[in-house]
């Protein structure tokens, strides 16, 4: 029998792998080929693989490729919230190497103080209307509280989604390079 948090990553990964096929766009053709993928990608072993590889999907990544399938990606650009994700990422990386004092990773098993620094961003995210941001965040938090993470970072953050933010980051950098040569 396959435990929920087993068949979360399965189906998660999968989703991703769906969401990322249908990053070019390919008009209306999309739907089908991120659907396809979807499927494709459980059958033939993409999804284990990378499972295996990344682990679980954060649910913010999982509700970022949701957002991103339904064709209704979260309002506002997205350099600020992958500045936010690379940063929390690079801060978790430095401290867990030893860059930094403390083991910021752990705050995530008793999270009280980063359930305290997520309120004035839960806060500011209502106040500005981004609803998507929020219903994400709503997302990450219900998913560690109902058990399907043990740390409240690992809902929140993934290596894949770090990377993806970061990649995010460089091509708006490059883009914004093109247009002022």
């Amino acid at each position: 029998m396959i435990s929920l948090h087993a068949a979360y990553g399965l189906l998660g990964q999968a989703l991703v792998c769906g969401a990322l096929a249908a990053l070019p766009g390919f008009g209306i053709f999309r739907a089908r080929i991120a659907l396809a993928t979807t499927a494709v990608s459980l059958l033939v072993g993409i999804a284990p693989i990378m499972l295996a590889v990344f682990g679980p999907p954060s649910a913010t990544l999982l509700g970022l490729a949701l957002c991103h399938l339904a064709g209704r990606l979260p309002a506002g650009g997205a350099t600020r919230p992958a500045l936010l994700i690379v940063g929390c990422g690079g801060a978790l990386a430095l401290a867990t190497a030893g860059g930094l004092p403390g083991d910021l990773y752990a705050l995530g098993y008793r999270p009280w103080p980063l359930l305290a620094a997520l309120l004035p961003l839960g806060l500011v995210l209502a106040w500005q209307g981004r609803t998507a941001w929020l219903l994400i965040l709503a997302g990450a938090l219900f998913a560690y509280a109902g058990g399907l993470f043990a740390n409240l970072w690992g809902a929140l953050l993934d290596p894949l989604l770090i990377g993806l933010a970061g990649g995010a980051l460089l091509r708006a950098g490059l883009f914004r390079r093109r247009r002022t040569t």
